[in-house]
């Protein structure tokens, strides 16, 4: 037991692996540098040192402007969303028990975006806090259909696959069409939902968009780290599981509306960000082995920083243009989801 760390709660407990404890610490680093750098570069460059000072409120009043009005709530919106999207795949993977999964994979950040969009296009005029009910609602709906489609006498994991990518595919269509056909809306409006489509968090503000999304990551992600152990049964299998006194159904019922929720919450307010579910599991796992309580957190720390970076070569290598983050962690996600396939192929 020299190698584990022991969490007691009232009502759970927790056993960390040094290694865990140890990647997290060094992940927690990077994420630390990769803010002080996203805040430091842009048109106007700011050293580490004065965006030190700024943060501590020590620095040039004009730098101090910068970091806090311009480019930190923009640092804030990629960790949340990319922590929630990351959060979100680790959960699906261990609930379908499938290394191909992911929100965007099968289907539901597709529902998650026609919710948004249907909310961009016809209920621009209600406050942005109602955004992610909007979002959430579209994901649930995809996931309904997805299961409906997907389940004949069971659930296999090829089918569940096999039948997101097709339902990803016709709700994007559909959104797509929606926007297109939407004569009444104005040409900013449009412009913004075609841009939220290819995932971007342009033009991000404290008010409209962190304080509308935290609230929804600090419940949902702390259900997941407490129900993360549930996955570590559930991948023995239902009756293992159930064998020893775990209520798999209504675990996994809760399980599975925190992914959903998760996704729904991150596609509102960062738009549709594809693969960051599916690498971030994935690398967690080759840090920290296949215990959830480990692989929850280090993938929220993978996802956040996966996506400070991708934001930052979005807006910094093609000044003045300015693009969107999905842009890039598609062109990383899609070769490894091929990878994936190929390292899977006999099973």
């Amino acid at each position: 037991m020299g190698n584990w760390l022991t969490l007691r709660g009232r009502f759970h407990s927790f056993q960390l692996h040094r290694r865990t404890i140890t990647a997290i610490l060094l992940l927690l680093a990077a994420n630390v540098a990769a803010i002080i750098v996203c805040v430091g570069m842009g048109s106007t460059t700011i050293s580490p040192i004065n965006v030190i000072r700024a943060l501590f409120g020590t620095g040039d009043p004009s730098h101090s402007m910068i970091v806090f009005s311009l480019r930190m709530p923009r640092v804030l919106v990629a960790i949340m969303v990319g922590a929630a999207l990351a959060v979100s795949g680790a959960l699906l993977q261990g609930i379908v028990r499938n290394p191909l999964t992911s929100p965007d994979i099968i289907g539901i950040s597709g529902g998650a975006s026609l919710g948004t969009v249907v909310f961009i296009l016809y209920f621009s005029h209600l406050s942005i806090r109602y955004m992610p009910i909007s979002s959430i609602a579209g994901a649930f709906a995809a996931a309904l259909l997805i299961y409906f489609f997907a389940y004949r006498g069971g659930i296999t994991p090829l089918r569940l696959v096999l039948i997101g990518i097709g339902m990803a595919t016709a709700l994007t269509a559909v959104t797509y069409m929606l926007i297109l056909t939407a004569s009444f809306t104005p040409t900013a409006v449009a412009v913004k939902a075609f841009t939220f489509m290819t995932g971007s968090i342009y033009g991000v503000s404290w008010e409209r968009d962190v304080l509308t999304l935290l609230p929804w990551l600090a419940v949902l992600l702390p259900v997941s780290f407490v129900y993360a152990r549930h996955l570590n049964v559930q991948e023995l299998g239902d009756d293992v599981a159930m064998s020893v006194g775990s209520t798999v159904h209504v675990k996994r019922t809760i399980l599975l509306f925190v992914s959903v929720a998760l996704a729904g919450a991150a596609v509102a307010i960062g738009g549709a960000i594809n693969f960051i579910g599916l690498m971030a599991p994935h690398i967690a796992r080759k840090l920290v082995g296949p215990a959830y309580g480990g692989v929850i957190p280090v993938s929220a720390l993978i996802g956040s920083l996966v996506l400070l970076l991708s934001d930052l070569v979005a807006r910094t290598a093609f000044l003045p243009l300015d693009i969107p983050a999905g842009v890039f962690t598609a062109a990383i996600g899609a070769p490894f989801f091929v990878y994936l396939l190929y390292r899977h192929r006999k099973s």
